[in-house]
């Protein structure tokens, strides 16, 4: 167990590593690792699914085409929150920003999982003719994986579009 320190026996000296109310950019090592369990994972649901169930599960056209809406509302929102943002008078209000913030953070780390997801599921298709819609489902999943990708393009384009320069840049052309 730790002890508080009175007021005056404090060292506040040194400035906290970040300061209250900062949240850093997504980091892309994070990503990466969701990319790679969630290719790890889809990879594994053939054969695990075919052991369980008897057959591999099919990708339909409507999952695949909700994740390209979910990835162009991203990028219309992030234009939109971009152009705001920086023309002269707009203001956005901080909840809002906050807000947007939030939903570019969510859609980063779960668009990185889907993506690994299918194009590990697609993964597990390659080289596989003679099952029954082998090839749809490796086209889907392919489709699919690619949509998970640019869900991710379009939350990181958010994210940046949510940042506020700081005092440090404001001297910058």
């Amino acid at each position: 167990m730790t002890r508080e320190l009175p007021p005056d026996e404090r060292d506040d000296t040194e400035p906290p590593e970040h300061p209250a109310g900062h949240v850093g950019p997504t980091r892309p090592g994070l990503l990466l690792a969701l990319g790679l369990v969630g290719l790890v994972l889809g990879w594994l649901l053939r054969p695990a699914s075919i052991r369980v169930a008897g057959t591999a599960p099919t990708v339909a056209w409507t999952p695949v085409l909700a994740l390209l809406l979910v990835a162009a509302i991203l990028f219309a929102v992030a234009w939109s929150t971009q152009r705001d943002l920086h023309r002269r008078g707009v203001r956005l209000e901080p909840h809002r920003a906050v807000n947007r913030l939030v939903l570019a953070k969510a859609t980063a780390l779960v668009g990185a999982l889907v993506a690994g997801g299918y194009l590990g599921y697609a993964l597990s298709w390659w080289g596989i003719s003679d099952a029954p819609l082998a090839r749809q489902r490796l086209l889907l999943s392919l489709v699919a994986g690619v949509a998970g990708v640019l869900i991710v393009a379009g939350s990181l384009l958010l994210e940046r579009a949510c940042r506020v320069r700081g005092d440090d840049e404001a001297d910058l052309p």
